[in-house]
């Protein structure tokens, strides 16, 4: 049997490799994603959460445009895009009904070009969203990527003073 339309072959995995090397965001934006390429192994080493979100949002789209055939790219990439809409801080309330069926139809594509096996309680949240966003407000008052990185700042000066 071929190959499914998802894999990437080695040639493909180097291309996405280097795309995300070559990408340079400002300081303070995410971490420094060229270090998390590695090149050799062909993989992304790592991650923490906040460059997960950073790479779901603007980075993969951009790094998959030229690898994956056309109708699993543009699966992905509405999957992008969704999150993009869900994470901004202004948010039209009479588009959330939009916005549900959209993750849907989303669901719907990936289920196409993806195993079952892929498709875990992880995936299957993606239905949710847009309804935890009514009940709780936008999404972006309730990361904690400022908590985790003061954290950080605070746990540094415990270890200074020892």
């Amino acid at each position: 049997m071929p190959p499914a339309c998802h894999t990437l072959s080695r040639k493909e995995m180097i291309s996405f490799c280097q795309c995300l090397r070559r990408v340079k965001v400002p300081q303070g934006y995410s971490s420094n994603i060229k270090s998390l390429v590695q090149l050799k192994e062909l993989k992304l080493v790592g991650l923490k959460s906040h460059d997960c979100h950073v790479l779901m949002q603007k980075l993969l789209a951009m790094a998959i445009r030229d690898i994956f055939p056309n109708k699993v790219r543009l699966a992905i990439t509405r999957l992008f895009f969704f999150f993009n809409v869900i994470c901004s801080k202004v948010l039209d309330p009479f588009k959330f009904d939009d916005l549900e069926n959209e993750a849907t139809i989303i669901l719907c594509q990936l289920e196409m070009y993806f195993p079952p096996t892929f498709f875990d309680i992880m995936i299957h949240l993606i239905v949710h969203l847009v309804r935890e966003i009514i009940c709780c407000g936008p999404v972006y008052l309730r990361w904690m990527y400022p908590v985790e990185r003061y954290m950080k700042i605070l746990k540094g000066y415990t270890n200074c003073m020892c």
